[in-house]
């Protein structure tokens, strides 16, 4: 009898994305409601934070550039996060905050639930939805 491997059982997930402004990309993820935890120095430098929303984070790094300034970030990928909230008070409060969308609020068509798309300043894209 073969024996299966028991599947990876996830306690938590937090992606890490390179960002070219540090300071730029808190602002971004702060205006979608993001707050800093816990903050990587190096030397007395900022070079990475985990940005907490609830049981989600994401950590975010400055880049060194070592592998060239022009480097693309975020093609190809997409995060989704789920969230009971309400998506067109989510909304605004990312407009109040300057953030450009992707995709304004809209009924998601498999069912009940909204949500909308935004990138990151380094083209990381974000679809934030309270749809099942």
């Amino acid at each position: 009898m073969t024996t299966v491997p028991e599947t990876l059982v996830a306690t938590d997930i937090a992606p890490g994305f390179t960002v070219n402004d540090l300071a730029k990309s808190i602002a971004f993820y702060e205006g979608l409601g993001f707050t800093v935890g816990e903050r990587w120095e190096h030397e007395g430098v900022l070079r990475g934070v985990m940005l907490d929303a609830g049981h989600g984070k994401i950590g975010i790094n400055q880049d060194d550039f070592a592998k060239g300034r022009d480097r693309p970030k975020g093609v190809g990928m997409s995060t989704w996060i789920q969230t009971d909230q309400d998506i067109d008070a989510l909304a605004e409060r990312a407009r109040a905050a300057g953030i450009r969308f992707e995709k304004e609020p809209y009924d998601v068509p498999w069912g009940d639930g909204r949500a909308f798309e935004v990138r990151d300043p380094d083209g990381f894209k974000f679809v934030i939805s309270n749809a099942e």
